[in-house]
């Protein structure tokens, strides 16, 4: 058995390594356990065409605000190499993944043990305070106060059809075109993994059809990138103008083989259920992945969520059922399913850093610092914050900046500032119930058509904007009791000509009317 850890981080994926990087800048002591023999070993293999959707933009022009707005590969550390040294590519190679993972937790000199497959947790036995024993597949035992699981999605995702045993499976069917030549293929699942595969097929393939129960999401309508991106939509065109191919939205009842290939009966969706068989030569799932909980001891395992496809958490990211035990990574998507960005690097690298703060300080969150409590100092910190947050940009109301009473003593006129924290976790009350103040940069409700929007001139068009905007909000107690929507930029560029009076205004308003925390501290409010 080796020496007990605090934190034991399982998986040496992209979130492993951010978490190993912010928990090595603390005194928390820690470990990573990653069974490859080198980070990101998922990126060897996924996505099968090689080809990531997660953009990498190097050339932002000469003011971008934060280039990490739209790097979305890249881990944060200071010092750290970034992603768009690796590749010029706007949709880069999964290769370049692999490299430059492998070359960040180097640069760090972070804690990982390779070649350590975690086949069990459970409670442990041992000395007081280690409240997991963790075993490898070569027999290591390994003690801990904590674990934090950062394994991905790393099991394939089936849905219960009678037959679907017959289908090829995304996660290691050979993608070679040719194997395709001239056969009639059925893809089930309508993501991203589904199209870039019906794409990889459209040249070799006679006729291909993409199934599944619901209708397309695009990203560029829904403002989830995890929808299917414009790189993976050219297939749309082939069924549009009539080249043997189609969406199908339709229940897929029975897959039955029939010779050499298979009859499949379904029912169309919007068509009163209208019920069809047709034959196919092969048939591929391209229906996702979900949550391996198969290392954790019967009594010890987590409980899941959203269709058992992941495990659920509090706000705080530490399992509902299991005290001690905290998830990084994709499977932070837990708390903004399908909503934000917690799914991918550019939305979960924040996320850790809010759960390593929270692993070294507990709810104190050490990170935050003091700021006046005067209309103008709240307003020029923001306008800055808007033009240069990475977080708050790319987890679009998900993440927020609070300004909290919290008074260090009954003379103290300045409110405490916590940068990028979950707004579930402030809701839930883990920063008090008294008065403060949310900045955000949120999507309004969704338009008809993303491209055809018209503008309306009236004082109350940014309360229904839907293009990315500014939101200031006063809560006390858990209840919005003012908000204030700001005007969009096309650039995303707030100028203090436009910008800055109006936040102004905002807080001079709120922080006239808001309740104190104390009565020594209701002279001071006043400004």
């Amino acid at each position: 058995m080796t020496a007990p850890v605090d934190t034991l981080v399982i998986g040496a994926g992209p979130a492993g390594l951010q978490l190993a990087y912010a928990l090595g800048k603390s005194d928390v002591g820690y470990l990573v356990l990653e069974a490859g023999s080198a980070p990101g070993r998922f990126f060897d293999a996924f996505p099968r065409h090689r080809t990531l959707i997660s953009i990498n933009k190097r050339n932002v022009g000469r003011d971008p605000g934060n280039p990490l707005r739209y790097d979305w590969n890249s881990l944060l550390g200071e010092g750290s190499p970034r992603f768009t040294e690796y590749s010029e590519r706007y949709f880069p190679a999964a290769t370049d993944m692999v490299r430059y993972l492998a070359d960040y937790a180097v640069h760090h000199n972070l804690s990982i043990h390779y070649g350590k497959r975690c086949v069990s947790i459970d409670h442990a036995s041992g000395p007081s305070g280690e409240q997991f024993q963790i075993a490898t597949h070569d027999g290591t035992v390994y003690t801990a106060k904590r674990v934090v699981v950062a394994t991905g999605l790393s099991q394939p995702r089936l849905p219960v059809i009678p037959g679907i045993e017959h289908a090829e499976r995304y996660v290691d069917f050979a993608t070679d075109p040719e194997r395709f030549r001239d056969a009639r293929v059925l893809i089930i699942g309508k993501g991203n993994s589904a199209f870039e595969t019906a794409n990889s097929l459209i040249e070799t393939a006679a006729t291909i059809h993409i199934c599944s129960p619901t209708p397309v999401r695009f990203a560029w309508a829904s403002h989830f990138v995890g929808n299917l991106r414009a790189v993976n939509n050219n297939f749309l065109d082939t069924y549009q103008l009539k080249s043997q191919n189609a969406v199908l939205d339709a229940e897929i009842s029975r897959i039955q083989t029939a010779g050499a290939g298979y009859i499949v009966d379904l029912a169309y969706t919007h068509a009163a259920g209208h019920r069809v068989s047709y034959r196919y030569d092969r048939i591929i799932a391209c229906t996702g992945f979900r949550f391996d909980d198969s290392f954790f001891e019967p009594g010890l395992r987590p409980q899941l969520c959203h269709d058992d496809r992941l495990p659920a958490m509090n706000s705080n990211y530490e399992s509902v059922n299991v005290p001690g035990v905290y998830f990084a990574g994709t499977l932070m998507q837990s708390r903004d399913f399908k909503k934000t960005m917690s799914s991918f690097i550019h939305g979960f690298r924040y996320n850790i850093q809010f759960l390593a703060a929270l692993l070294t300080d507990g709810d104190h969150l050490a990170f935050n610092s003091r700021i006046a409590a005067k209309p103008d100092t709240l307003a020029e910190h923001s306008l800055r914050r808007l033009n240069n947050s990475d977080a708050l940009f790319l987890q679009p109301g998900y993440l927020a900046d609070v300004f909290t009473y919290d008074p260090l003593s009954p003379g103290d006129n300045s409110l405490a500032y916590y940068p990028g924290i979950p707004v579930d976790y402030l809701r839930d009350g883990h920063l008090g119930a008294g008065p403060h103040f949310t900045l955000t940069l949120e999507y309004g409700p969704p338009a008809p058509s993303p491209f055809q929007i018209e503008r309306v001139h009236h004082p109350s068009y940014a309360d229904v904007t839907p293009f990315l905007h500014p939101v200031l909000r006063r809560i006390e107690h858990g209840v919005e009791i003012s908000r204030h929507n700001f005007l969009e930029d096309l650039e995303n560029s707030f100028s203090p000509e436009e910008y800055l009076a109006q936040l102004q205004k905002f807080f001079r308003d709120e922080l006239e009317a808001v309740t104190p925390v104390s009565p020594e501290f209701a002279s001071q409010k006043r400004l």
